[in-house]
């Protein structure tokens, strides 16, 4: 199963893409590690972000996205471009979408019995937190 994992912070929507097979974790080269959008409240960039991202999820097979949830109000509440991100992502016609909290992805990552360094990966200090909720949602 191929799954996308994915941060939104501030314009950009940062993912990281892994799948796992009997077992054995992949984490395939994918031509963008973020999307981003300039102007949220334009309705046409809207768009273009959502076909671009279904776009991309199509072009690597991904069965299903995993957004890592930030909270709606308080001092670490999600801005809301992130929301609308959020919901463009959700709303895209046969995508699996779920949304995940940093309990259970921290829970998950300190249960885990396979033990996967972050700087192994090949993958950008960006993409950690979308690396955690994938691998955490693997983990499960």
């Amino acid at each position: 199963m191929k799954i996308c994992g994915v941060e939104l912070k501030g314009n950009d929507a940062i993912i990281c893409v892994m799948s796992r097979d009997m077992g054995l974790y992949d984490i395939p080269r994918v031509r963008v590690p973020k999307l981003s959008i300039d102007n949220a409240g334009n309705a046409e960039e809207m768009q273009k972000f959502q076909f671009d991202f279904a776009k991309l999820m199509a072009d690597y097979q991904v069965e299903k996205v995993v957004i890592k949830g930030r909270a709606l109000k308080g001092k670490f509440a999600g801005g809301p471009v992130g929301f609308k991100l959020e919901a463009a992502i959700q709303l895209i016609a046969d995508l699996d979408v779920e949304i995940v909290s940093s309990t259970m992805i921290k829970n998950s990552l300190a249960k885990s019995q396979v033990n996967i360094d972050f700087r192994d990966t090949g993958l950008k200090k960006f993409q950690e937190q979308a690396f955690n909720t994938v691998f955490g949602y693997f983990e499960q």
